[in-house]
C-alpha cells in the first residue's frame, strides 16, 4: 500500500466511524509514525509502506476510530508555537485559548510597567503559565491546580520547554495554597455545567471530569474564584478569564456584582464571547 492509499483508504474509513476532519487525522498519525512533517507527506505519494510501518498505524487509526483524542495518540500538540505534550491527565490544549494568552500578553506590554507576579488557576497541561513565561521572561509566573496529574504533567511540559526554574507549579484549590498579592490572576477553570457532560462529543469524555465539570450552572467553580480574589490580587490588579458558551454576560454580572470594574467582553475566533478581562480594586 502507498501513501496516498493510506490516506484515502483511511480518510474514507474515518468518514463512516464520525470522525471530524478525516484526513487531516490520518496526515497527522501517519506523518507521526514515520518521523515526518505532515507537508513531505505529498512529497512520497507513491512510497510503498512496510508492514513494520503499518503495524504501530493500525492500532493507532482503530483508537481514533473509537473517539481517542488524535492529540492522545501522537502524545503532544502545538500552542502558540509550541509543542506540549498532552494526555489524559488534562484538557487537550484548544485554539480559543490562545485568545486568553494573546489577551494577556497585550494587557501587560500596554501596562508599561511591567506586573512582577502572575498566577494561572487551573492550569492543566501548564500552557498558559508556561506561554506566558516564555514570552514575558521578566515575570514571575506560578501556576497551580488540584489534581495532582495535571499538575505532573505541566512540571513535565515546563522541563520540556526550558522554564523548570522560572513557573513555580503547586497543588492547591484555586488560590488557597499561594500567597499573593499577585498582579495578574489568569484562569481557564471548568465551565460545563453538569447536565451536559453526557451530551459532549466522544473526544471530550477521554478529558478528565475535574477539568470539565463547572457544577449545576457551568459557573460553580468561576464563582469561587471571582469571590476569592479580592484576598490574593494586587490593588488594581487584572484577571482574565475563559468562559463557555453563553455563560459571558451572567460573569460579568457577577464581577460588576464583586466591585470589579473596567469588565471586557471578547469574541473568539468562532464569534463566541468567550474570554472577559477586569479590574480589582
Amino acid at each position: 500500500m502507498t501513501v496516498l492509499e493510506l490516506l484515502q483508504s483511511t480518510t474514507a474509513y474515518f468518514c463512516r466511524k464520525g470522525v471530524e476532519q478525516p484526513r487531516l487525522n490520518i496526515e497527522h498519525l501517519l506523518a507521526d509514525t514515520l518521523r515526518k512533517k505532515r507537508i513531505e507527506l505529498y512529497l512520497e505519494f507513491d512510497r510503498v509502506l512496510t508492514d513494520r510501518e503499518l503495524e504501530p498505524l493500525r492500532e493507532k487509526v482503530r483508537q481514533r476510530a473509537d473517539g481517542v483524542p488524535l492529540q492522545h495518540l501522537l502524545g503532544h500538540w502545538d500552542f502558540f508555537g509550541r509543542e506540549f505534550r498532552t494526555d489524559h491527565r488534562a484538557l487537550i490544549p484548544r485554539p480559543e485559548t490562545e485568545l486568553l494568552v494573546e489577551t494577556v500578553l497585550k494587557q501587560i506590554t500596554i501596562a508599561g510597567s511591567q506586573p512582577s507576579r502572575v498566577v494561572d488557576v487551573g492550569t492543566g497541561s501548564g500552557i498558559l503559565a508556561i506561554t506566558i513565561a516564555l514570552e514575558r521572561p521578566q515575570l514571575q509566573v506560578f501556576a497551580v491546580d488540584i489534581s495532582d496529574d495535571a499538575i505532573a504533567l505541566a512540571r513535565e511540559n515546563a522541563e520540556l520547554l526550558k522554564v523548570s526554574d522560572r513557573v513555580r507549579f503547586s497543588r492547591s484549590d484555586l488560590l488557597s495554597q499561594v500567597e499573593g498579592p499577585f498582579q495578574w490572576i489568569v484562569a481557564n477553570l471548568p465551565y460545563v455545567p453538569t447536565a451536559e457532560l453526557s451530551c459532549l462529543q466522544r473526544e471530550v469524555q477521554f478529558d478528565p471530569v475535574l477539568a470539565l465539570d463547572g457544577g449545576k450552572d457551568g459557573l460553580t467553580i468561576i464563582k469561587r474564584l471571582v469571590e476569592s480574589i479580592p484576598a490574593k490580587i494586587a490593588s488594581n490588579g487584572s484577571i482574565a478569564l475563559e468562559v463557555g458558551k453563553g455563560q459571558a454576560q451572567r460573569v460579568r454580572e457577577l464581577l460588576a456584582q464583586n466591585c470589579y470594574h473596567d469588565i471586557s467582553i471578547k469574541k473568539d475566533y468562532q464569534g463566541v464571547e468567550r474570554l472577559l478581562t477586569a479590574r480589582y480594586g
